[in-house]
């Protein structure tokens, strides 16, 4: 396995590991992506696994894809929940109350790798290059 394909499986692996690790700490417990909306976390869980495969079948294009998807789906993610953190509360009719009950639910360290996955995927996407040698007796049967 070359070493950026190895880079891309475990940014995917990260990306997994990163799905069941604490988002979201509001004032009781703390939300992982399921928690936060089961059929977005299942969405991201897919593409992980899909990019899991591409890479260990050195499928490029698919790992290419999944890779970029994932982030896709991850800045979408954060971006849903810096919304879900600042509406959460508009239910209360007086505004401070809502904004100090806003400001205690805290962003956890499970968003560093869902972020690095992602990331790291890409790395091991951007820098894929092709073999430094050719067959040249496949190439010559090419031809005839």
């Amino acid at each position: 396995m070359r070493l950026n394909t190895l880079f891309s499986l475990t940014g995917f692996i990260i990306l997994v590991a990163g799905t069941w690790c604490p988002v979201l700490h509001p004032i009781i417990g703390n939300w992982d992506v399921y928690d936060g909306n089961k059929p977005y976390g299942i969405t991201i869980l897919l593409v992980a696994l899909i990019g899991i495969i591409g890479s260990v079948f050195s499928q490029v294009k698919i790992t290419r894809f999944a890779a970029w998807a994932s982030l896709f789906l991850v800045v979408v993610f954060y971006l849903l929940a810096l919304l879900k953190v600042h509406t959460s509360f508009n239910f209360i009719p007086f505004r401070s109350v809502a904004e100090y009950l806003s400001g205690k639910i805290r962003f956890k360290w499970g968003w560093y790798l869902l972020f690095g996955g992602p990331l790291l995927a890409i790395a091991g996407v951007l820098f894929s290059r092709r073999p430094a040698f050719t067959n040249n007796i496949e190439a010559a049967a090419k031809q005839n």
